[in-house]
This record gives structure tokens, sequence and C-alpha cells, in this order.
């Protein structure tokens, strides 16, 4: 089996901000994580990441959140999409409350 693409999503808000999702079905689990997936979610502006999750090898899962970086307990791809996504929403929550 050929990896398969299962995921590409981009979108950009205001501000600049871009969030982008790729996800990746592949014949072996990336060194690092058990699973069969390979994925990149990025949330940030051009050059500065401000929310990622990725299973770099041989990092395995793990998520940035501005300069932290920690360990991501992945379950599923939709729990890891629910995630990634609460944290880009709290962000963004964030960034409109600064333009008061």
């Amino acid at each position: 089996m050929k990896a398969k693409r299962i995921l590409k999503d981009r979108t950009v808000y205001e501000g600049g901000y871009i969030q982008e999702m790729v996800i990746w079905e592949v014949p072996q689990p990336v060194a690092g994580s058990e699973h069969l997936y390979k994925y990149r979610l990025f949330f940030g502006l051009p050059g500065e990441r401000i929310v990622g999750y990725d299973n770099e090898r041989p990092k395995g899962d793990h998520r940035h959140y501005s300069e932290r970086e920690e360990a991501y307990p992945f379950t599923t791809i939709q729990k890891l999409i629910e995630d990634f996504m609460t944290d880009v929403r709290e962000q963004r929550r964030q960034y409109y409350a600064n333009q008061d």
C-alpha cells in the first residue's frame, strides 16, 4: 500500500492567520508512533507557529503550543482534529479579545 492522503484543508483567517491540516494514511507507523497516520496540523502566521500537532520522526506524536512542545496522546484522527481545533479556537478567541 502506498501512502494515501485522507485530508488536506487550509483556511486563512483575518489578520493573516493560517490553519492547515494534512493527514496521510501510511503503510507502516512513522518512527516514534504506533498508528498508521502521518499528520501535520498548523495554526499561525507565515514563519510563526502558534499551535501545531505532528508526528515528526523520531519524536512521534507531539503538540506545539506557543513555545511549549509536549507529547500528544494520539487516539483517533477525529480526536486529533477536535483537540487541534479547540486550541485554534482558544488562540483565535485571544486574538479577537486583544482587538478591542
